[in-house]
């Protein structure tokens, strides 16, 4: 299927006004972004974003901040003024979307509760993401991706088995909520685009409580079976073989062989042949059952042997496992090359600059590479040009710091 390329994407024509911080609602809308929003990110003048100094920052550029805000406009107001306040609401008629990440109550004390914003278009999706809700008693509690992934339940599971939790080295918490974000944004678009006279709606979106969407069986097995999942290192407590093992020169690698059949295709490939038959591993529950014995006659195996050699052989057999990229790897392998997983951002100061590619792809569209994100106030003049304040105009709101 030819690819068609000047599509701009699904989103093409929704218009979405960013007004978070940091990293989780902001990736929501940039994702949004990507599949054609138009998306305004609005700062303080200050630029006093904390994405703009987290680490990666070059020459006291911020790069995670490029990346991360791709595919937006950049304006600065400073909403908590009178006159920031009154330009905000002028502009609401022309955005279907507002997004904001501030503590429970916040807006309202800037005077832009939500009768405020819905008198301005009656129509908007406010999309209110916190750490905890807008409601229950941790509504007013700040909220960081670690926090949020422990609280989940998130967290539990993840390190050596009978030692500490361990976090990634990653926001994983931040993502996930930023991916509901979309989602959520998303469906209310297709609401309001089915129904002319349909009114907007506050999303009240949880981080927390997007994390612990994802551990479906967690109250389940609880409730039903009184276990309380722990964290059990790279094992799964749930499916055997499934873990992560060292080449002899200590390459690390992961395999999955859960079913049956794909773990006497493993036992065949080790020369092992019998275990499928063997009572202690014929089946998934009593693999994991004797989980201990298996995987110490694995971790025998693939240690005596070099990587080129294991990956060979369990490519041969049909066996899932991967080495642990980084990002390395990732830059040199041939399925990400052959399918450009790493795109070029357009930016104004270093040319261009990688970042992941647009997710999903559709087949037959070639979408647009979106630009870096902008600095603050890049786009003051020709943003606000479109709601009437000429130059003159801009520059006074300058001079008493509400842009």
């Amino acid at each position: 299927m030819s690819a068609t390329s000047n599509y701009s994407g699904a989103l093409t024509g929704v218009r979405i006004l960013d007004m978070a911080t940091v990293l989780a609602a902001p990736f929501g809308a940039t994702l949004c972004a990507d599949h054609g929003a138009d998306v305004v990110k609005l700062e303080l003048p200050d630029g006093s974003d904390p994405l703009r100094t987290l680490q990666p920052v070059k020459d006291g550029t911020a790069l995670w901040w490029k990346v991360a805000n791709r595919g937006k406009r950049g304006i600065s107001l400073d909403v908590r003024k009178a006159q920031g306040r009154d330009l905000l609401l002028q502009m609401l008629p022309s955005f279907d979307v507002l997004i904001e990440n501030f503590r429970t109550g916040t807006m309202d004390r800037w005077g832009l509760d939500a009768a405020t914003l819905f008198a301005a278009n009656p129509r908007l999706i406010i999309l209110r993401l916190t750490g905890f809700g807008q409601t229950g008693p941790d509504r007013l509690r700040p909220g960081f991706a670690r926090i949020f992934e422990a609280k989940s339940g998130f967290t539990s599971l993840t390190g050596e088995k009978g030692g500490s939790p361990l976090h990634s080295n990653f926001p994983v918490g931040d993502a996930v909520a930023g991916l509901f974000a979309a989602f959520s944004i998303a469906a209310e678009i297709a609401r309001l685009r089915g129904d002319p006279q349909a009114k907007g709606v506050e999303i009240d979106l949880s981080a927390t409580e997007a994390l612990f969407r994802l551990l479906d069986p967690l109250p389940v097995e609880h409730e039903q079976l009184g276990l309380v999942r722990r964290p059990e290192g790279n094992c799964a407590s749930y499916t055997a073989p499934s873990n992560m093992y060292a080449s002899q020169e200590k390459v690390y690698f992961t395999v999955v062989a859960s079913s049956d059949a794909i773990f006497a295709r493993l036992a065949q490939a080790l020369g092992q042949a019998d275990w499928a038959s063997d009572p202690r591993f014929d089946t998934n529950p009593h693999r994991v059952q004797n989980l201990g014995e298996l995987d110490a006659a694995l971790s025998d195996w693939f240690s005596a042997h070099s990587y080129e050699h294991i990956a060979l052989t369990l490519e041969a057999a049909g066996v899932p496992f991967s080495k642990v990229y980084t990002i390395e790897d990732i830059a040199a392998d041939p399925q990400f090359v052959a399918r450009e997983a790493i795109v070029r951002l357009p930016d104004p100061l270093y040319g261009s600059l990688p970042a992941p590619c647009i997710v999903p792809r559709v087949l037959g569209r070639s979408m647009p590479i979106p630009r870096t994100g902008p600095d603050v106030g890049e786009h003051n003049a020709q943003v606000f040009a479109e709601f009437g304040v000429d130059a003159a105009g801009l520059a006074a709101l300058k001079a008493q710091g509400v842009v």
